[in-house]
């Protein structure tokens, strides 16, 4: 059965080389030969929200992510966003992607044709997603969140990322009502969970390492320091894991 295998569900490495952190934790899963097959095209979703300290995928996770894909025998690594270049360039991402070969595609948000549409079957806020097309044009996804506060539900990780790869229109109907009361949180969970049910990552690696713990997702806040770089499948199970890092 599924619990007959020794296959790890969730890798953690810590330690203040936040590249070795990443190798580590993707050889914990296996080995990144298990989620990249030779010749695959990889689209990678770090988040560059803001250059305030932890907000932002550090750029030496993403770094050696390219790095372990191309060993892999990737023949393309893109990073997909809709946020503007000089988000890119002021994190210091733009230049870790572009140095390590892979390329930075930025869609642009507000252009409906650049989005397909999604049927959503089990949703229950939202039946319809339209998803970057750029997406599709990928073998493998790796969804690249840093954990951290937010605003609103509190909690942001792999599942709340996937928002990254939504026609803006539809990420505003996810924040409806600004969070000035429960209903507004329970709603950008739902659609959260919903949007999760049609968009599945290969691969999540997520950057524990310092991150927000208030005045999330922009800051600047309170950062704590796990130090930690997450990796897994089951976003369920890693978005539960980084939540207890600070105790939620």
């Amino acid at each position: 059965g599924l619990y007959a295998s020794n296959a790890v569900d969730i890798a953690v490495a810590r330690g203040t080389d936040y590249s070795l952190n990443t190798k580590k934790a993707v050889e914990i899963l296996g080995g990144i030969e298990r989620f990249v097959p030779k010749g695959s095209k990889v689209a990678l979703l770090p988040n560059s929200q803001h250059n305030n300290p932890g907000t932002h995928t550090k750029p030496e996770i993403v770094r050696a992510t390219i790095r372990l894909c191309k060993e892999a025998g990737a023949s393309e690594v893109n990073c997909l966003s809709w946020l503007p270049r000089k988000a890119w360039e002021a994190t210091g991402l733009a230049a870790a992607v572009e140095e390590e070969g892979a390329n930075l595609k930025i869609i642009d948000m507000k252009d409906e044709s650049l989005y397909k549409t999604v049927a959503i079957p089990r949703g229950k806020a939202f039946k319809e997603a339209k998803i970057m097309m750029e997406l599709y044009a990928n073998d493998v996804f790796i969804d690249m969140p840093i954990t951290k506060d937010h605003v609103g539900n509190k909690f942001t990780g792999t599942m709340k990322n996937l928002m990254g790869i939504n026609f803006q229109a539809v990420n505003m109907f996810f924040h409806t009502g600004k969070f000035k009361d429960p209903d507004d949180i329970e709603h950008l969970d739902q659609c959260i969970a919903d949007l999760n049910t049609v968009v599945k990552p290969t691969l999540c690696i997520v950057d524990a390492t310092e991150f927000l713990t208030t005045n999330g997702p922009f800051g600047p806040g309170k950062i704590i320091k796990p130090l930690k770089v997450v990796a897994g499948v089951d976003r369920v199970a890693v978005d539960a894991y980084c939540s207890t890092l600070w105790g939620l």
